[in-house]
């Protein structure tokens, strides 16, 4: 028991619209505006905060995803939404997700620095590299980045917003109004950076932040994001479907972490899971069933047909999928999520039919149906066996998955002295254990 004292779940919860079930917008109390509902974020925000969540989590993408038709795409700005969201409560951790394929150091630093001021220290960023051509094509360009140069200048882009955040030295502003003097010169620094991908100058005009730096978050699992978490991240969601693959992950991007100097503490491993809840294992299994019923296969076969790379005629319903698929190396796009499909479809036999039932809760994330104890207990397992540092909760239906997770699952995690009665901190890095970064005053990238 000591020992589990000392070492607690981390929870995010990852909040979608109606949820994450694709098909969660057809159920009866199901609100299909939900995704451009501030009041809807609200409600959820303030439910997490009053279970002490860690965080909340919002993903974006700058290209309309999918079909309209198949379920509400609309989305709020993640960052616009945070600062909503930063006024509406006031212990609660805010991430959203932004791409580094598509922005500039200066600007984003500048945004999440901002938030974080706002929000008194509570800001997280979900850096991902944006693959698709149609993404690409949004911004002027024919085709997507290589997946190699994608994460090259990810890289770069995070130096440079390192940067920015450490361009004020903590006790920059003196505030002196008998000198007249509101801050010191001396005390703010011009980055310079010139590098393969950006040329900044800097200082960020803003003091630096409540945390120092926004908490890193990132979400690939391919070689390079691997490399790339294990450098920068300081947590990270991921998606594994069993709890050998979870340990395998776990403790491959643990020791990539120490390789890189740094402690592999330091770094929050929280794979992503799909909880269904009700009284009896029977009824959520009922109602898992009754969501995936909902599906409409056409849209999502079109949706894995072009995960895979294949044309929608190449995936009969009720067959499995095609012998002869390219492997990882020969994806450009979202590498590790093309291997996990891929790798359930052939582990479980699965047809495409049912393979679509599947991905249709969590898009590859476990999905665990069953009473409060049961998911309870899985997490639990999951954590005790050196698989995860905590957990990202992605409600199957919102607001009443998050409402069954927080009423009925956390309770017995306090029970069994895995999660926080209280929050301890203020800040997201207070919640998730994490340091104030110290200013480094990094030299220069050469061209």
């Amino acid at each position: 028991m000591a020992q589990r004292a000392q070492r607690r779940l981390h929870l995010n919860a990852f909040l979608m619209s109606t949820g994450h079930h694709e098909a969660s917008w057809r159920l009866r109390e199901s609100d299909p505006h939900a995704g451009t509902d501030i009041a809807h974020f609200v409600r959820l925000a303030q439910t997490a905060e009053q279970a002490k969540l860690d965080s909340i989590f919002f993903a974006d993408s700058p290209v309309l995803w999918g079909s309209v038709a198949k379920r509400p795409t609309s989305a709020l700005e993640p960052t616009v939404l945070l600062a909503a969201l930063a006024v509406a409560t006031s212990r609660i951790g805010l991430i959203a997700t932004a791409s580094t394929s598509y922005n500039s150091p200066y600007n984003l630093a500048r945004r999440f620095a901002s938030i974080d001021h706002i929000s008194g220290g509570r800001v997280g960023w979900n850096v991902v590299t944006t693959a698709g051509a149609d993404a690409a094509r949004n911004f002027g360009l024919d085709a997507q980045p290589l997946h190699d140069d994608r994460y090259a200048r990810a890289a770069e882009f995070l130096d440079v917003a390192e940067k920015l955040w450490d361009s004020w030295d903590d006790d920059a502003v003196l505030a002196d109004k008998a000198a007249g003097v509101w801050g010191d010169e001396e005390r703010v620094h011009p980055v310079e950076h010139t590098g393969r991908y950006f040329s900044v100058r800097g200082p960020l005009d803003i003091p630096r932040s409540p945390q120092g730096r926004p908490v890193i978050v990132q979400a690939g699992s391919s070689e390079n994001g691997k490399d790339l978490a294990a450098r920068y991240a300081e947590a990270v969601f991921t998606a594994q479907q069993t709890l050998e693959d979870a340990q395998a992950f776990y403790g491959d991007l643990k020791r990539r972490t120490a390789a890189v100097g740094r402690d592999p503490e330091s770094i929050k491993i929280l794979p992503g899971i799909v909880p269904v809840i009700a009284s009896t294992e029977a009824e959520a299994r009922r109602r898992d069933r009754e969501l995936d019923e909902l599906i409409r296969p056409e849209y999502a076969r079109n949706e894995l047909a072009g995960v895979l790379g294949l044309s929608p005629r190449d995936l009969p319903l009720d067959a499995q999928l095609p012998e002869d698929l390219p492997s990882e190396d020969a994806v450009e796009g979202a590498k590790s999520r093309y291997t996990l499909i891929v790798e359930l479809a052939r582990r479980e036999h699965l047809t495409v039919r049912e393979l679509i039932g599947r991905l249709g809760g969590g898009r590859g994330h476990r999905t665990i149906a069953g009473t409060p104890e049961q998911v309870a207990d899985a997490l639990q397992t999951w954590f005790d066996a050196g698989a995860a540092d905590g957990f990202n909760i992605m409600p199957a239906t919102l607001p009443g998955g998050l409402d069954d997770f927080v009423d009925h699952v956390v309770p017995i995690l306090r029970e069994r002295g895995l999660f926080r009665a209280e929050y301890e901190g203020a800040t997201l890095r207070e919640h998730y254990g994490l340091a104030r970064p110290i200013p480094v005053r990094a030299e220069a990238v050469p061209a």
